[in-house]
């Protein structure tokens, strides 16, 4: 099996969310709201809409390990850390943030790692990429851009700084 790469825009994909969000921001929509990056490439892409709202609480980051529906079958990560959640969550808006959405698992994962923390008022999803393949119904509020791809296509995001993504197709040979 061989591979080839096909680069994606992630500064555009990222100045995409911040607009939409900052657009939510100025309607209302959201009340002083926590952004929550979900381990490991949400939290590079958590960190640069973070930066670019200029929030002044701490980035709140979620490991989901634990939390994952296929944990007995992957096993555990040796390098696991813990999940940085400093900020009460009772009552808040938050901005759940993570960089692939593709079957919604990893999303449902985090959404119950947040209510182990508390009952926040809503919960937002801003995604960097939003592929074709979901298995729960789960959407984003916010996207840096959709992709349809093929059963043997996957993005892959790599980071933090700098920050690049692409899909990896695998061919058979």
């Amino acid at each position: 099996m061989t591979q080839t790469d096909r680069p994606l825009p992630v500064d555009t994909a990222i100045a995409r969310l911040v607009d939409q969000v900052r657009a939510s921001l100025a309607q209302g929509d959201l009340d002083d709201p926590l952004v929550v990056g979900i381990h490991t490439g949400g939290v590079w892409v958590a960190n640069a809409l973070h930066r670019a709202l200029d929030c002044q609480e701490p980035l709140g980051r979620l490991n989901i390990t634990f939390y994952r529906d296929d944990f007995r079958t992957l096993g555990l990560h040796p390098q696991v850390s813990p999940s940085d959640l400093s900020v009460d969550v009772d009552g808040r808006d938050i901005i759940l943030v993570d960089d692939v959405l593709f079957t919604g698992r990893t999303v449902r994962a985090a959404m119950n790692e947040l209510f182990d923390y508390g009952r926040p008022r809503r919960i937002a999803l801003a995604v960097l990429y939003q592929r074709n393949g979901r298995e729960l119904p789960i959407c984003a509020d916010w996207l840096g851009q959709e992709l349809e791809l093929g059963d043997n296509e996957q993005i892959h995001v790599d980071g933090p700084e700098p920050m690049t993504a692409r899909i990896v197709i695998n061919e058979e040979t």
